[in-house]
């Protein structure tokens, strides 16, 4: 082989190799800032489709409804913690639902509610507890500010829930 067809060889070879390399850091680099979106049955028994359990220390997104009467905050901060159950239709909760505990420090969204659907950003810790950075009120199609509400006559009604479903949740 002659010496100019070896540098071109030892060029390309290193370009190749190279380029291998940014891409393997580049996708190592985007796997440690996935979220990945569980519900709260999900965190006890694994992704439905591949089993996966979510493990301490990972980031992820969980998302379902706050359990009615799970909401504690802290009066002399503004430290809230809450119960998740699963979101499905008809809306019920019951003992034999597994719960998750999401803990948080900071402002709550304004349609943040109990019965509500929210979205929470965070650490899993403890097995079935989430430190929250961030949490997400979510809402219906129909949703319309209370102010916009009033001006046009609809009204905003506060889901109600019967004693039985309150009850339920302990």
């Amino acid at each position: 082989m002659n010496p100019r067809r070896k540098k071109r060889l030892t060029i390309v070879s290193s370009i190749i190799i190279g380029l291998g390399v940014v891409a393997g850091l580049v996708l190592y680099a985007l796997s440690q800032n996935i979220d990945l979106f569980y519900k709260p049955s999900e965190i006890y028994n694994g992704k439905e489709d591949t089993g996966i359990k979510a493990i301490n220390g990972q980031r992820l997104r969980i998302g379902g409804l706050v359990v009615p009467g799970s909401v504690h905050r802290d009066p002399e901060s503004l430290k809230v913690s809450f119960k998740l159950a699963d979101m499905r239709m008809p809306i019920a909760f019951s003992a034999s639902d597994p719960t998750v505990t999401v803990t948080y420090d900071g402002i709550l969204p304004d349609l943040f509610r109990e019965g509500q659907g929210i979205v929470a950003n965070g650490k899993l810790v403890h097995g079935n507890m989430i430190e929250a950075s961030e949490v997400l009120a979510k809402h219906d199609e129909n949703y319309m500010p209370k102010e916009l509400a009033d001006d046009t006559g609809e009204k905003h009604v506060k889901p109600n829930y019967s004693k039985a479903q309150l009850d339920s949740k302990t």
